[in-house]
């Protein structure tokens, strides 16, 4: 069930009061799939991400749901943790090729997830921020 359109509303947070939770998670699953950002708690209803905090709630529609499509969910709405993860994979596959030691076939990896992801990140959040002014 897609409850908003993800063309009119992708990503973008909308914050809602605390006191209009019987609307909003009465068919709502609690899930763990997404960033949580702090909240207490998360759920999905279709495309709609909610999460839930001690005096709000902060809502999103993804392009895919997670729980239908990972991969999907993954390209469309969450490309850095794609892009993060196949850096960490490039780098411990070449540092299995050479000599290294163990703790830099462990760190390096890690690094260059992060740094994938990082770039990504920030890559995804400018071009929402240009689109959103035009």
């Amino acid at each position: 069930m897609q409850l908003l359109d993800p063309a009119i509303m992708p990503g973008r947070e909308i914050e809602v009061p605390k006191e209009l939770r019987e609307f909003m998670l009465s068919d709502a699953e609690e899930t763990v799939l997404g960033y949580r950002n702090g909240a207490k708690k998360q759920y999905r209803y279709g495309n709609l991400h909610i999460r839930e905090y001690d005096d709000k709630f902060l809502l999103h529609t993804d392009r895919v749901d997670p729980r239908k499509d990972a991969l999907g969910h993954l390209i469309h709405d969450a490309p850095e943790v794609l892009v993060g993860l196949g850096c960490a994979a490039l780098c411990t596959a070449r540092a299995g090729k050479k000599q290294n030691t163990t703790p830099s076939k462990i760190l390096l990896p890690v690094i260059a997830g992060y740094l994938g992801y990082a770039t990504t990140k920030k890559i995804k959040d400018c071009l929402e921020k240009r689109h959103d002014s035009n």
